[in-house]
């Protein structure tokens, strides 16, 4: 039997178009039924409101008129996609960036206390799992605190560490950056822990046949092995840096900030701004994921692995 009676028939090549729009179908299906569910969710939530002035002003309303009305209130319940989309586009694109109205200009004081607590929390959680790595007493009893330390709510923490760093006279970024830290560590510092210890028994006995220090053991094998668990780890920890950094500007009343943003709209009804200043902060979010997301291909292709 030759070779041509065995070969299998070419697969028709797909094209990147095809390709594209077999990924962006799902996608937008998805988004599309959000859109709808959301739309007939704003109408029964606001209906009542509706009805309720429509008989009090002595109107008789057709189902367009009620589906129109609840579309348009001034202070909803919960807004319509439509009404959330236009107070974004005129907090975000309409209005100066240096103005307190802008989200643009409330995201850029939230990210600066987000980026200070990931990096001091980066920074801590690693440093502690290089020690718990090397040193057998910080793993029996400093790891269990370390896990013990997330089951106290941050809304319970986020107060006290505004309260004592405001008596000690440190206000304004430090605190927020000292919340986000706390929530900004504890993933760093478990997987590094994981990646550190990821090495099996035949690599590290062959790291010793070499005579190997400790630290070349650290450098040339532990560290570029925890390389992978590490930025998976800064994925979540930047996420839970800029909820941190959100959480702290509700204790301490700031003025300036996406959680001072929610704040306020929270205390004069204004539920727009609230939904705004939730998709800026998802915008936000996404937007430093993916950042931590390039930094982790860009070393990955430095030390020769694959992305």
């Amino acid at each position: 039997m030759t070779t041509d009676a065995l070969a299998l028939p070419a697969l028709p090549r797909t094209s990147g178009a095809n390709r594209l729009a077999f990924h962006a179908l799902p996608v937008a299906a998805v988004l599309a039924f959000l859109i709808l569910g959301w739309y007939a969710l704003a109408v029964g939530l606001n209906s009542m409101q509706v009805t309720d002035r429509f008989k009090r002003d002595g109107i008789t309303w057709t189902t367009p008129q009620l589906l129109a009305a609840t579309w348009s209130m001034d202070r909803p319940v919960l807004p319509a996609p439509h009404q959330i989309a236009q107070d974004f586009y005129q907090t975000v694109f309409a209005t100066p960036v240096t103005s307190k109205r802008s989200l643009v200009y409330h995201a850029g004081v939230t990210v600066s206390a987000t980026l200070v607590g990931f990096v001091f929390g980066s920074l801590l959680g690693i440093a502690l799992a290089i020690g718990i790595i090397h040193l057998p007493v910080l793993d029996r009893s400093l790891l269990p605190w370390i896990i013990a330390s997330q089951t106290v709510p941050i809304l319970a923490i986020a107060p006290m560490v505004v309260v004592v760093l405001g008596n000690a006279g440190f206000t304004g970024l430090l605190p927020k950056a000292v919340i986000s830290m706390y929530l900004c560590f504890f993933p760093v510092t478990i997987g590094m822990v994981k990646g550190l210890r990821s090495p099996d028994a035949l690599q590290l006995d062959l790291m010793r046949t070499y005579s190997a220090s400790r630290a070349q053991v650290f450098r040339k094998l532990r560290w570029p092995a925890a390389t992978r668990f590490l930025f998976a780890s800064l994925k979540v920890a930047i996420a839970g840096s800029l909820i941190g950094a959100i959480v702290g500007e509700l204790p301490t009343g700031a003025q300036a900030g996406l959680g001072a943003r929610l704040l306020s709209g929270s205390y004069y009804g204004q539920t727009m701004q609230i939904w705004s200043a939730l998709i800026m902060a998802s915008l936000v979010g996404v937007v430093l994921v993916c950042i931590v997301a390039l930094a982790e291909r860009l070393v990955l292709r430095y030390q020769g692995s694959p992305a």
